[in-house]
């Protein structure tokens, strides 16, 4: 099958613009199919503080009311991901930048949580992969941010890590789909605190010992969640690491595997 590689960058990348810079250089050089996610938290959030909300984060995900999700779409779908567009075409990408709602790209319903309002915030339930099988068929680079819909009018949050998972799991019916997620560290860590303490290959009897100890906590558990959940529906190869595995194979990482 035909390979497609789809990245996502987190916050820490997207808010240092030479580390942003760097990363869109190495993105594309990428030849082939390639699809890229973006998220944009800490945008996010210092935006939101500048006009006066509080952000609150439960186990690595967003409370998104109102005012925060009008913050969420204005940074996410606006701000970040048309500036990465406009990077992408100055190195000759193809870019076209979508939320959810584009082309019904990415529908997803409002979280019902038995003790937690998580607000607006979704989760995805279909991917329209024809459409994005089309996009790239033409030369497209699909640039996603963390928005998607209900298809009843109502924009949502979405957590990045599950929109790229969910987009590698829908193109594995017709790709061969490897997902790399980049962000400032060399890979998960055993010690956050120190960078040489990559775990090379992560299974799940590994990632249950290190979430019950608390080694692995915040937003490294969706993420995680996400990885073992693509796999086990298709997704033939899993990295988390620094961008520049890009391009090099034999970067040091962490692999995920079942």
């Amino acid at each position: 099958m035909t390979e497609v590689r789809i990245i996502k960058i987190g916050g820490n990348i997207i808010d240092d613009s030479n580390e942003l810079k760097q990363f869109l250089t190495d993105f594309s050089k990428i030849e082939g199919y390639k699809v890229l996610v973006h998220g944009g938290g800490k945008s996010a959030t210092k935006m939101a503080q500048s006009i006066g909300l509080v952000p609150e984060m439960i186990d690595g995900r967003r409370i998104t009311d109102a005012p925060m999700l009008d913050v969420a779409v204005m940074i996410y779908a606006g701000q970040i991901n048309k500036n990465i567009v406009a990077q992408l075409q100055a190195h000759n990408t193809n870019a076209m930048g979508f939320s959810g709602a584009d082309g019904n790209l990415i529908q997803s319903e409002k979280r019902n949580h038995p003790t937690i309002d998580y607000g607006f915030v979704g989760d995805v339930k279909s991917v329209n992969a024809p459409l994005l099988q089309t996009l790239l068929s033409n030369g497209i680079t699909p640039v996603f941010c963390a928005i998607t819909h209900d298809k009843n009018g109502q924009l949502l949050n979405t957590n990045a890590d599950t929109i790229a998972s969910e987009l590698a799991i829908a193109l594995s019916a017709v790709f061969d789909v490897t997902l790399n997620y980049c962000f400032e560290k060399p890979g998960v860590l055993y010690d956050s605190e120190d960078d040489t303490s990559v775990i090379a290959t992560m299974n799940a009897n590994l990632y249950s010992k290190l979430k019950s100890e608390k080694a692995i906590h915040s937003g490294m558990i969706p993420k995680l969640d996400n990885c073992f959940n693509s796999l086990s529906k298709g997704v033939q190869k899993i990295r988390i690491g620094h961008h520049s595995m890009l391009q090099n194979d034999d970067a040091i990482c962490t692999t995920i595997e079942l």
